[in-house]
């Protein structure tokens, strides 16, 4: 973001827009804050904003609901004209073993709906195979760097899933049709989707609770992943506030 001064241009740290699935993720990502966050009701969500340009939105489970949610802040930001320079999508997610073990931290370097198709007789067809869309979002490659250095995340793509994997069939089928995939999660597609409308870049970041695969909820490691995204956004706070969106054109 630049700023007018009256000696010249400046560059000011950019206003970030956080969007998590549920109040216990933003309340994990405000805790790597020292400001106490003010609430401001949106249509549908509550917005908490630290003070320091950066503000939580606790945008819903799944892509619809996150888009929409993403997409009322994007708005309302920008009806106020202070729009936000950068969206990170963040929460907890299963990893796949072994690239993203249960307590390691995965930064996108491509959001990619996973189950938006077709079945067919020779297998699952993307949305864009059948002539729509996009499937993949791919966040600012200097904001990969910056956040992955800054944290200690491993980089590769996060996988939006509409239904959360439960077996390991298709864990396997998932890592067949995406072998770059580390982790996935539920709403990092719909918030780049609403970020793209706005023309404004996105980021994901996931901290791993479970593995993907077989549900066994006496493995999930909850807490322990959420501890992790505080840690990460302690860190990665100083890191995107000297990232300029210019570097990638």
């Amino acid at each position: 973001m630049v700023v007018q001064a009256e000696e010249g241009l400046i560059t000011a740290s950019p206003r970030i827009l956080v969007a998590t699935a549920v109040p216990p993720e933003r309340d994990a990502v405000a805790r790597a804050f020292p400001r106490a966050a003010t609430e401001v009701r949106l249509p549908g969500a509550l917005l908490c904003r630290t003070g320091t340009g950066w503000d939580l939105l606790a945008a819903g489970v799944g892509p619809a609901l996150a888009a929409a949610s993403t997409a009322g802040a994007l708005t309302a930001a920008a009806l106020e004209d202070a729009p936000y320079d950068l969206v990170v999508c963040a929460g907890i997610g299963g990893g796949f073993a072994p690239g993203a073990p249960v307590g390691s931290l995965v930064v996108a370097d491509a959001i990619t709906v996973a189950d938006l198709g077709a079945e067919t007789a020779d297998g699952f067809l993307p949305v864009t195979e059948l002539g729509f869309g996009t499937v993949t979002h791919r966040p600012p490659h200097t904001a990969v760097r910056a956040a992955s250095e800054a944290t200690g995340a491993r980089t590769g793509t996060i996988l939006t899933v509409s239904t959360v994997t439960g077996t390991a069939a298709r864990a396997t089928a998932l890592r067949e049709r995406h072998p770059g995939a580390l982790a996935e999660g539920m709403e990092g597609f719909g918030v780049a989707e609403a970020a793209a409308a706005h023309g404004v870049p996105a980021l994901e970041i996931r901290a791993v609770s479970n593995p993907v695969g077989p549900r066994d909820r006496a493995a999930w490691r909850i807490g322990d992943a959420l501890t992790a995204l505080t840690e990460a956004f302690g860190k990665l706070g100083p890191a995107l506030e000297s990232w300029n969106a210019h570097d990638d054109q």
